[in-house]
């Protein structure tokens, strides 16, 4: 098996591909990593979910990974991975035009909002937060193809 290392661009064609990532973010040295819907603008990730362990953790520390696969088979794959930092947005002045872009970027996936917003249980908040993953370095490979 050959295994090659990607180019930038390539990389963010990959981005621009994925509608599920896997992120990981860390709290008092415990790693912890979970599937999300994300939509990839050419400079950032953008996801929304609703409170919970994730949240809580990306803002006490808002270093993440992110890692979205193209995988044909066993021996025929892309990887990419993405290194950068949480950025919640608000309903603030702040991240007024952030927010509306991340809406607007979300949006034109169809049910955004699934499965992020489903409850597990009746008592469960569903406060929506939209953040979006600023994105430092981004490194990829790819076999067979």
């Amino acid at each position: 098996m050959r295994v090659r290392e990607l180019s930038q661009t390539a990389c963010k064609r990959v981005l621009s591909r994925a509608t599920v990532a896997r992120i990981a973010c860390a709290r008092d040295g415990q790693p912890y990593i979970v599937p999300l819907g994300v939509v990839f603008d050419g400079t950032d990730l953008y996801s929304f979910s609703t409170l919970g362990q994730k949240i809580e953790w990306m803002r006490a520390n808002p270093l993440v990974c992110v890692e979205v696969d193209e995988i044909d088979d066993a021996l025929h794959w892309t990887t990419v991975v993405a290194f950068g930092r949480f950025e919640e947005l608000t309903r603030t002045a702040a991240h007024r035009r952030a927010r509306a872009h991340a809406e607007e970027v979300l949006g034109r996936r169809g049910n955004f909002w699934e499965p992020a917003a489903a409850r597990t249980t009746t008592r469960e908040p569903t406060t929506p937060v939209f953040f979006r993953v600023v994105i430092d370095t981004i490194t990829g490979r790819q076999t067979g193809k």
